[in-house]
C-alpha cells in the first residue's frame, strides 16, 4: 500500500532561495539515481516563502532518506523556517491526470 504524506511549511523570505537551490539539489539527484517506490512533487505557493512537499511511497522506507541531497536540505533546515513544518498523512480523495493509477490507495495512518 502506498503512504502519502503532505508536508507544508513557511521559510523566512530572504531564506526562499536557498531553500528553493536545495529543493532543487535533490530533484537533481533523484533524477540521476531513479529510486524505485517513490513519488515526489514539491509546490512554491505564489506567495514566494510557503512550499508544499508531497510524497507517495512503497514500501517501509522513504527513499528519500537515503540521498545526500536530502541530507543536506534538511542540515540546518530550522534555520530557514519562519512557521514550523506540518507534516500530514493523506488519502487521495479525488485526482484527475495528477497521479497514476497505482499510486491511488489510501493512508491512514
Amino acid at each position: 500500500m502506498s503512504k502519502i504524506v503532505v508536508v507544508e511549511y513557511r521559510t523566512r523570505p530572504d531564506a526562499a532561495e536557498e531553500n528553493q537551490r536545495l529543493v532543487e539539489q535533490v530533484y537533481a539527484q533523484l533524477a540521476r539515481e531513479e529510486p524505485d517506490g517513490l513519488r515526489y512533487a514539491t509546490f512554491r505557493l505564489t506567495d514566494g516563502v510557503t512550499f508544499i512537499h508531497i510524497s507517495i511511497t512503497e514500501g517501509a522506507v522513504n527513499p528519500l532518506i537515503r540521498l545526500s541531497a536530502f541530507t543536506e536540505f534538511q542540515r540546518e533546515i530550522s534555520e530557514r523556517y519562519e512557521e514550523l513544518p506540518r507534516r500530514l498523512g493523506a488519502s487521495l480523495a479525488a485526482s484527475y491526470h495528477f497521479l497514476a493509477a497505482d499510486a491511488i490507495t489510501d493512508d491512514t495512518e
